[in-house]
């Protein structure tokens, strides 16, 4: 039932923190002693903070917010998401106060008792859930007015899973429909009829004016009223819900990186990643691909080129050179294979990702982030711009040197974007 969604979120909160401080004294007992964790006081602060950072992440990442409706599959991955975070604070914790005693026994028994544990909860919690909610004296009535996209996709969703705990009554709305059991006009009739227990009014925008009388006849009948906006499917996934004084805002898209904790420990790690590329890596590759470079051709090593950046600023990207210098791109044009403005050495370094690696230094100066979209040359930018249409939307956020195409093996240009499209 929807009205329960708080009890849910507290009950699942709290059995999963006391399953946590569990893992934990059950972890140290098991790699040292109680006693000896007992002497040890600032253990304690250590499970202090994962209390936090459960709860914290847990909320960052919704983990609790859909109570029973949450996928199984999106609960199983947040779970390893949150114990990940756990883990990676214990053992930095660990070392910064130079534990000697609980080290890497603790953290193999506390990773896998809590996961065992959480795992074991989020299996229990849904089948207990599954099973009282589908007994048919736990059912409650649905009924869902406005036969329309947004109704019948609601419909299909609710057959999807059973264990919402509805039994669907049927449809109301003024169009013809073999699910439809009335008219708008017939609700009154209608709950009375079936024992409505819940109404989701899912109506098109145009038919907003009809929501006063609807409501108010719920009231009347004490049946409880959820809406779905019309503008519902404009509305991402992962949309937000902000107060602005008095006003309640829905964010159509979800910007993490909006929020300024989150831009700091992206931006912290980012300095840190390319700090350790710089020194152990390009301090030696540089002067290597600029040697390679003398030898089978022509330029220097490095390779400045105007790129589009965070809010459409133009920025110098660098990359290794790959190309011959006296074969510039002027305009798109897609490399294909046995490119001739390919250099010897830069067939390799285009192959083995290699030519991106100067772009740490891009990172480093802020222009950049270690992962994000993949920054356009100017001319390729303004051809991609007239196939994707939202594609102004990339400069939200930092351009990156992987991204989500790379990491699916969507890299390197494409010959012909009109049969790609199809």
């Amino acid at each position: 039932m929807i009205v329960q969604g708080k009890s849910h979120y507290y009950l699942r909160l709290f059995l999963d923190l006391v399953l946590l401080n569990a893992a934990f004294i059950i972890a140290a007992s098991a790699s040292q002693s109680f006693s000896i964790l007992i002497q040890r006081n600032y253990m304690f602060i250590l499970l202090a903070v994962l209390n936090f950072l459960w709860y914290f992440v847990a909320n960052v990442i919704n983990f609790y917010e859909d109570f029973h409706t949450s996928i199984f599959s999106f609960q199983t991955v947040s779970v390893f998401k949150i114990i990940l975070v756990q883990v990676l604070t214990a053992v930095l914790f660990i070392f910064f106060v130079k534990e000697a005693l609980f080290t890497r026994n603790f953290i193999i028994f506390y990773t896998f008792l809590l996961l065992i544990f959480v795992s074991a909860r989020v299996v229990i919690v849904r089948t207990v859930l599954i099973r009282v909610n589908t007994r048919e004296k736990n059912l409650w009535n649905l009924l869902i007015i406005g036969a329309g996209e947004i109704g019948s996709g609601f419909y299909e969703m609710m057959e999807q899973h059973k264990e919402f705990g509805y039994n669907f009554v049927g449809f109301l709305d003024d169009s013809e429909n073999n699910m439809v059991i009335g008219r708008i006009a017939d609700l009154e009739k209608v709950i009375v009829e079936k024992k409505v227990d819940e109404v989701v009014i899912a109506l098109p925008f145009y038919a907003s004016g009809l929501l006063d009388e609807i409501i108010n006849i719920c009231n009347v009948q004490a049946v409880r009223v959820n809406i779905i906006p019309d503008y519902f499917r404009f509305v991402s996934k992962k949309f937000q819900v902000n107060m602005l004084g008095d006003f309640p805002i829905i964010r159509v898209r979800s910007e993490p990186l909006a929020e300024a904790h989150w831009k700091v420990i992206k931006r912290l790690f980012d300095i840190l990643f390319s700090v350790i590329v710089l020194v152990f890596i390009l301090s030696w590759l540089i002067p290597v691909v600029y040697i390679l470079d003398k030898i089978f051709s022509k330029g220097p090593a490095l390779f400045k080129q105007d790129r589009i950046g965070t809010e459409n600023k133009i920025f110098k990207c660098y990359k290794f050179r790959t190309m011959h210098t006296d074969l510039a791109e002027e305009k798109y044009q897609p490399l294909t294979k046995n490119d001739p403005r390919i250099t010897p050495i830069g067939g390799f370094l285009r192959k083995s990702n290699l030519d991106e690696l100067p772009q740490f230094i891009n990172v480093l100066k802020g222009e950049m982030s270690v992962v994000g979209p993949r920054p356009h040359p100017i001319p390729y930018h303004e051809v991609y711009q007239q196939i994707v249409s939202e594609i102004k939307i990339r400069s939200w956020v930092k351009p990156g040197i992987t991204g989500w195409a790379q990491i699916h093996g969507l890299r390197g240009d494409v010959e012909d974007f009109e049969v790609n499209r199809k």
